[in-house]
This record gives structure tokens, C-alpha cells and sequence, in this order.
């Protein structure tokens, strides 16, 4: 085996590995954004049905912040009259910050008037 032909074979291995690495941070970072989509849908879940569950429905805007999984989620529950009337819209924004400005998950259920 030449040395040209050991370069060529350490070229073509470097690049496969560069491949694999990228594909590897790639799947690392989509893990942890799927983990925290699936974090503040939950927060979203608890909190409509803590809403549900006391029945008081809130007329206005409704801030607040939990706990899951070792981090605080701020969530704002906000409320929208349907077009019929008989139906009111919940929804419920999931931010990690507290100026809730970049929303991870926002989730809307309907609740009898």
C-alpha cells in the first residue's frame, strides 16, 4: 500500500466521519426539542384541566407558572367567545420565559358556556 493510497482511504473515512457527526448533532438537538414540546404540552394539558376540573372558566386573561421536570414553564390561559355562543375557546400558551414572548406549545380546547 502506497502512501498516496493511505491518504486517499484517511480522506474518504474523515469525510464519512464528518457525515456521521453532523447526523448525530442533528438527532441530538431535534431530541431535545421534541423534549421540550412534549414538557410544555404537558404543563398546557394540566393546567386546562385544572381549569376544567374547578369550573370557573376565566373571563380574562389568566398568567401563570409551573414546575415540570426540574424547569418552570409560564403559561397564559386566555379565552375567546365562539361565533355561536354556546362555546367558549381556551387557550393555553406555553413560553420558558417569563416575558413569554417565544412560545413552545399552544393548545386550544372548547368548554360549554
Amino acid at each position: 500500500m502506497t502512501l498516496l493510497e493511505v491518504l486517499v482511504a484517511l480522506a474518504v473515512f474523515a469525510t464519512a466521519a464528518l457525515s456521521v457527526m453532523k447526523a448525530v448533532s442533528q438527532h441530538l438537538n431535534t431530541l431535545s426539542y421534541l423534549e421540550e414540546k412534549t414538557f410544555a404540552a404537558m404543563v398546557a394539558d394540566n393546567e386546562l384541566a385544572k381549569v376544567r376540573l374547578s369550573g370557573e372558566i376565566p373571563t380574562s386573561a389568566k398568567k401563570g407558572k409551573s414546575e415540570l421536570a426540574g424547569r418552570e414553564w409560564y403559561w397564559t390561559i386566555k379565552t375567546t367567545k365562539t361565533a355561536d355562543g354556546f362555546l367558549r375557546a381556551l387557550d393555553v400558551t406555553v413560553t420558558t420565559d417569563e416575558a413569554r414572548k417565544n412560545s413552545v406549545v399552544t393548545l386550544r380546547t372548547y368548554v360549554e358556556n
